[in-house]
């Protein structure tokens, strides 16, 4: 097989690993506080990442790690608002394209923050985003449901922690960046946990079955793939291929969780997906002139 299908194909499992680890998390959080569940996640992910890198940890230099680290504290604040979304929602296919929304939040904020203004193609997808979006959550009228409040505020805040990693992520190699930033993260739930939430007196068998199937396939497991089938996959194939996951996702919970999909709603989400290929396209063709690829690692 050559690379560049291997990698194709790598991404591909990635993207369905993601997918099906929003099904994990809803099912895990059932028996589970929503906080304490990311926390022990994120943590034990952390250190199966750990023999991996812990020299490349060691190697960098303090000041890079308490950067990564406060990095770290804003992937904290997407997976408390995140976590929350999902605990509200009835299922997790509407949620997963409002928050695929955040790849078009990045350029605005980048503006704002960093003074870089948006490239003409964000400016013509924006529009049939904002037309997806009002169409996927007007079943409510002009209001929203806190869960979709929830995922907009996590799709805002995944947006700054793409603006600032894709900016640091260079000085520090992938993965230990990566370990440290699921560490802290775990971490951090962990106290908030400790803080707001009372464990169950007895756990089921099978919702830790849903954490260990977090845990070791949607979190670990899937961070591997995608790495390495970043290795060889065109950056092209990849930022098209990641854009299935909220596919991937409104289809398992069409199946599992028998959300509805009324014709605004499928409308909807086809007119997001719409503005993220147009503006993924816009992206690939100035990556090819500028040689400068963009960030796709997510945390979820």
């Amino acid at each position: 097989m050559q690379p560049e299908r291997r990698g194709d194909l790598l991404i591909l499992a990635a993207t369905l690993l993601a997918s099906i680890g929003w099904l994990f998390s809803k099912e895990a959080i059932q028996g589970l506080p929503p906080a304490g569940f990311v926390g022990w996640r994120f943590l034990l992910a952390a250190l199966l990442l750990l023999p991996f890198c812990y020299r490349q940890l060691i190697a960098t230099p303090t000041e890079l790690l308490v950067k990564a680290a406060a990095i770290g504290l804003v992937m904290t604040l997407n997976l408390i608002f995140w976590i929350q979304a999902i605990a509200h929602s009835k299922g997790i296919g509407e949620g997963a394209f409002i928050m695929s929304l955040a790849m078009l939040m990045v350029p605005p904020l980048a503006w704002l923050i960093f003074k870089e203004k948006p490239v003409r193609q964000f400016w013509l997808a924006l529009p049939i985003a904002l037309l997806g979006l009002l169409l996927l959550t007007m079943n409510n009228g002009l209001s929203l449901t806190l869960s979709q409040l929830l995922f907009l505020l996590a799709s805002l805040s995944l947006a700054l922690y793409f603006n600032l990693n894709s900016r640091f992520a260079r000085r520090v190699d992938p993965m230990a960046l990566t370990c440290i930033q699921l560490a802290v993260t775990g971490v951090m739930h962990l106290i908030y946990s400790a803080s707001i939430e009372q464990w169950p007196d007895t756990i089921a068998p099978s919702t830790w079955g849903w954490f260990a199937a977090s845990v070791l396939l949607a979190t670990s497991f899937r961070f591997v793939l995608q790495s390495m089938g970043q290795k060889y996959s065109p950056v092209g194939n990849a930022a098209l291929i990641m854009m299935l996951e909220p596919v991937w996702t409104v289809l398992i919970s069409v199946f599992w969780y028998h959300e509805p999909m009324p014709l605004a709603k499928v409308l909807g989400c086809l007119l997001i997906l719409t503005a993220l290929v147009s503006y993924r396209s816009g992206n690939i063709m100035l990556w090819l002139r500028t040689r400068k690829a963009p960030a796709l690692n997510k945390p979820h």
